[in-house]
Formats: C-alpha cells, sequence, structure tokens
C-alpha cells in the first residue's frame, strides 16, 4: 500500500484545524511530536530547544503509534472513561500522521462504546495489530458489557 505521509506545513494545518475540539490537547500533543524544532517551536512551552528537541521520524512515530496502542488496551480493560477516550482521539491522530486516512475512516465509522473498544479495534485491524483473544474485550468489542452484572461501567 502506498500512503502518503503529511508534510510539516499540513501537520501545522491540522493542529490548527483541531484546536476548537481539542480541549485539553491531547491529539496536538500527538502531533507537535511529529513536527521538526522549527515548526513545533510556536506550539512549545518551556525550555524546549532545537538542540534538546528529537527530530521525528515515521519510525517513531509508528513505534509510539504501537505503544499508544497496548496502552489503550489497558484503558479498555480496566474501564477508564477519560483515558479510554483520549486513546481514541490520540490513536486517530496516529493513523494521520502515518497517512492511513483508510484507517481513520474505519475508526470513524464505528460507534464509541465500551471505552472505545470498537474504534480502537478497528485500527488494531488497520495496523495488523494483534488484538488481544479475550472474552471480556471482545465482548466490548461487540458493544456489550465485560461480563453480564458489570459493575465497573460497562451497563452504566
Amino acid at each position: 500500500m502506498n500512503v502518503a505521509t503529511p508534510t510539516q506545513d499540513q501537520i501545522v494545518a491540522r493542529i490548527r484545524e483541531i484546536e476548537q475540539d481539542d480541549f485539553f490537547g491531547f491529539r496536538r500533543e500527538v502531533l507537535v511530536m511529529a513536527l521538526d524544532f522549527e515548526h513545533a517551536r510556536a506550539f512549545l512551552v518551556g525550555d524546549a530547544t532545537d538542540d534538546t528537541w528529537e527530530p521525528p521520524t515515521a519510525a517513531k512515530t509508528g513505534q509510539d503509534a504501537k505503544e499508544y496502542y497496548d496502552f489503550a488496551l489497558g484503558k479498555i480493560r480496566h474501564h477508564r472513561g477519560l483515558s479510554a477516550e483520549r486513546s481514541v482521539d490520540k490513536l486517530g491522530e496516529y493513523a494521520w500522521l502515518l497517512g492511513r486516512d483508510d484507517v481513520v475512516a474505519a475508526m470513524k465509522a464505528q460507534p464509541y462504546c465500551q471505552y472505545g473498544a470498537p474504534i480502537v479495534k478497528a485500527f488494531a485491524d488497520g495496523f495488523g495489530l494483534a488484538w488481544p483473544d479475550e472474552p471480556e474485550v471482545n465482548r466490548m468489542v461487540a458493544g456489550e458489557p465485560c461480563e453480564d452484572g458489570c459493575e465497573r461501567g460497562c451497563e452504566r
């Protein structure tokens, strides 16, 4: 599959585009880390310098996305509402940065229920990542509670 990853200017434009909807800055955080220092400077606070800034690479972004996917699975398993929602937002930006509009579309086509499990599964499927063979998590992907009578949040 031939994918086109966004340019630095396209990433900056996306940050500007989403800033009204990204109240806590979770999506922006992912996008800024994909910028070189020159482009990121306008979004940074603190004492980051060109010398301390890690230049972005597609390989690093891909690795960060995989690690964040693993983190997102933990949020689903542990019924972490706000953290799970943040995970969905960040995974969507990782998919966009990696030039996978097909994955972004697949994620958007899923309902947000059960801590984002259907959306995170769409991300996993799109990138060929292993989905856990766990009955509870698979029930959540289907929009069901992790177990009948779940009192941790699935049925509230």
